[in-house]
């Protein structure tokens, strides 16, 4: 039995999403079009109002409506301070923290040659003219803790060092109420590598 073009696309696009197979595509599909119609719907509006409305904070490159989103247009952030973070998740994430209260710049991605994905490929361009516009005084590098991430980091620490600025990276460690017994060893060794005083 042949699938028909329309379902046949609906599956091909659903596989698009990350984590989504053929076969959890195919379950997506047949759900939505056999049991949720409505759900269909809402999910077709919902892309294309966000596909129609979205674009690119002008100073920090997340998702926004207008063009400075509504972190970037808070006067009471600390403008000196910029946190370069790899996807709006993890700028969302930093924002739940309550920890930081300065600005953000997001790479939408990261340095990984493998998957020919270089610095022309990311926004390292538009971060480098944010970083020296006068008013950053310390960016900070929250790219995640992966090779791509940290090879991300490094390249864009020296650069930004060659123009003055002053760079750090977030911690590692161990994680809020872990147990040693339970944390890999790789977390343990850079914990008591980044040991402070106390």
């Amino acid at each position: 039995m042949s699938t028909p073009p329309s379902l046949h696309a609906l599956i091909a696009a659903l596989k698009t999403l990350p984590g989504i197979g053929p076969k959890s595509a195919q379950r997506m599909a047949f759900h939505l079009m056999q049991r949720d119609q409505k759900g269909a719907a809402d999910l077709a509006t919902a892309l294309n109002n966000a596909l129609g409305k979205l674009k690119h904070c002008s100073l920090c490159n997340t998702f926004a409506e207008v063009d400075l989103c509504d972190v970037c247009s808070d006067e009471k952030r600390q403008h000196n301070l910029l946190c370069v973070v790899e996807m709006p998740t993890d700028l969302m994430m930093l924002e739940q923290t309550l920890a930081f209260h300065g600005l953000y710049f997001v790479l939408m991605g990261r340095l990984s040659p493998l998957d020919g994905i270089g610095p022309n490929d990311i926004a390292l361009q538009r971060l480098l003219e944010r970083a020296s516009d006068g008013t950053v005084e310390e960016v900070i590098l929250a790219t995640n803790f992966t090779t791509e991430g940290e090879a991300t980091a490094h390249y864009l620490a020296e650069m930004l060092r060659a123009r003055g600025l002053k760079v750090s990276r977030i911690a590692r460690g161990m994680p809020v109420g872990g147990e040693l017994e339970h944390v890999d060893a790789g977390t343990l060794a850079q914990a008591m590598l980044e040991r402070r005083s106390v």
